[in-house]
């Protein structure tokens, strides 16, 4: 009974397919860069994590790279540090730019503008641009931000000298660089609330923060969500920011995965290790993927 009911499924399935092919026909340009761009060179790390891989050839190890990575004191570091900067960071960006937007939001279409722009221009510049004028910022000689201490009275700091300040420094060049998305993305959550919505719950006596707690953040679930996971996988990719300003230093203070996977493919042509790393990254950000859809999303709504 059931092997007869899962073949008249697959014979449906089979069916609908067939039905509408042309469909899938059309949809096939926009599936063919996936596949080329992400799938392929997906699958094909992932093979190569398991080889002893450089510049003169490649030898089958099988899991031996991943066993080195359990005893690879820069790899531990660089993920403890990779773990800080994304639990310091993602739940920043969200407040900020949720209050940001819900500041912007309420203000005439032309200033609206002006803010989308001027949050968005540090997406599109380079990252090795942002780093430089971050670098100059920092300088302990003649850097705005100590220049700011000294206003105040206080003693210049090294800030990315010190094991202490580096970290946090490199996290907010990072959480200034991911603010132009998220707040994007919320204005354009608000504009899809209905005002009535609003007009129902003042008409029942509720105040502003009663209408934002029961109103603005429900029906902006989605977008939290999308933003969430967004942010995360990008607070997983940084090397860019680590590479100009630090260099992963003072004493591993500011290595990232990525960066240590950048280093072992690019300075010690370590492939296969290399390789080794960026899947067990991917692990970890699909794994905290997947628990944050279930916190917020359906599985989430539904306890």
């Amino acid at each position: 009974m059931i092997l007869g009911n899962a073949r008249v499924s697959r014979e449906r399935l089979i069916g609908r397919i067939w039905k509408e092919r042309w469909a899938y026909l059309f949809l096939a340009p926009f599936y063919a860069p996936f596949i080329l761009f992400i799938l392929v060179p997906t699958a094909s790390g992932l093979i190569l994590s398991l080889y002893e891989a450089g510049l003169t050839g490649q030898r089958f190890i099988g899991f031996e790279n991943f066993v080195r990575l359990l005893n690879d004191e820069a790899f531990v570091h660089a993920t403890i540090n990779t773990f800080l900067l994304v639990v310091g960071i993602v739940p920043a960006v969200m407040v900020v730019t949720l209050a940001a937007a819900v500041m912007i939001f309420p203000l005439p279409r032309v200033w609206q503008s002006f803010f989308r722009l001027a949050y968005y221009i540090p997406i599109v510049a380079s990252g090795i641009i942002l780093s430089m004028i971050w670098l100059w910022i920092y300088d302990p000689n003649f850097g705005l931000a100590n220049h700011l201490l000294s206003v105040l009275g206080m003693k210049p700091v090294l800030w990315l000298d010190n094991t202490n300040t580096a970290l946090p420094s490199v996290m907010l060049v990072l959480g200034t660089m991911m603010l132009g998305q998220p707040i994007i993305l919320f204005l354009a959550g608000l504009g899809n609330i209905p005002p009535e919505l609003y007009d129902a719950v003042k008409v029942d006596g509720a105040n502003d923060w009663t209408a934002f707690r029961f109103v603005t953040l429900p029906l902006l679930k989605p977008v939290m969500l999308f933003v969430l996971v967004t942010q995360t996988f990008t607070a997983f990719q940084v090397w860019v920011i680590v590479l100009i300003m630090t260099r992963g230093g003072p004493a591993y203070a500011t290595e990232t995965i990525a960066y240590r996977v950048y280093l072992a493919a690019f300075q010690f042509y370590r492939f296969g290790y290399a390789s080794a790393m960026a899947v067990v990254m991917l692990v970890i950000a699909g794994t905290i993927g997947l628990i944050q859809l279930r916190l917020m999303g359906e599985g989430g709504s539904n306890q």
